[in-house]
């Protein structure tokens, strides 16, 4: 029989501890912004870049083992245990197929997929001491539905939902979730500097019409962290106003 636990969450008047990779820019961001409005102790391990407001920022690479275990221990000192990781950094190397090199394929699935495993490794190890958890992964529509041109991230993304349900197989006896949220379009600096003709084509593309608000994306990630998702484990939550269904 998997082991149980009363004490699935931390009561809800309780700030929790709470690691959001990536929170400099964009869906990070937008995540660090709402757990800080929710009254939680937020960080961030970054490289670069200004933060928001309330967000402890740690600098570190999730491509190194070394560098992720020492912002963990600096995020721990100030925070206590991490009770809530948000694995959100990510890059991109687009390149058609037959052009994509080791390198751009090598390089994107270091940051975005073993990347997010280094992250969450080193947070379960408070996770199941604590006998709760809430891991939550930023995939993308693409992980999906395809893109030309993005073998390399699609396939990275797309290899975030084998390990978030493999996770749940594995540590959900201990009160520990793990999620997906796939994001379509985000309305974001990016998107804005793409050329009209080809940013009307994506919004066509779309059943809703629009693309998504960085906080559309932000308030997925903070119900699949809340209490009121302790039952939904092994999910995949997409925020992409109905470009994917059903894939």
């Amino acid at each position: 029989m998997p082991e149980t636990s009363d004490n699935v969450n931390a009561p809800a008047s309780t700030p929790r501890s709470v690691l959001v990779t990536g929170a400099n820019r964009g869906i990070g961001r937008a995540i660090a912004e709402r757990f800080v409005a929710a009254g939680d102790k937020v960080a961030t391990i970054y490289r670069s870049g200004d933060l928001p407001d309330g967000v402890l920022g740690v600098k570190g690479d999730v491509r190194d083992t070394a560098s992720v275990d020492a912002a963990f221990t600096e995020i721990e000192a100030a925070h206590g245990p991490v009770e809530v990781v948000v694995a959100n950094a990510g890059i991109t190397r687009d390149q058609l197929l037959m052009r994509m090199t080791d390198e751009d394929f090598a390089e994107v699935l270091d940051v975005n997929l073993t990347g997010s495993f280094r992250v969450v490794r080193r947070a379960s190890k408070g996770m199941i001491r604590l006998r709760r958890g809430r891991i939550v992964f930023i995939s993308s529509v693409v992980g999906l539905y395809g893109s030309p041109g993005q073998v390399n991230y699609a396939a990275s993304k797309a290899a975030l939902v084998g390990m978030a349900r493999s996770i749940t197989r594995e540590l959900g006896g201990r009160g520990i979730t793990a999620n997906v949220v796939a994001p379509g379009f985000i309305d974001t600096d990016m998107t804005r500097a793409l050329p009209e003709a080809q940013r009307q084509a994506y919004v066509d593309a779309i059943p809703l019409g629009r693309f998504a608000e960085p906080d559309e994306v932000a308030a997925a990630v903070e119900f699949l962290a809340s209490d009121a998702a302790r039952y939904v484990s092994g999910a995949v939550v997409p925020v992409d106003g109905g470009l994917g269904m059903g894939h």
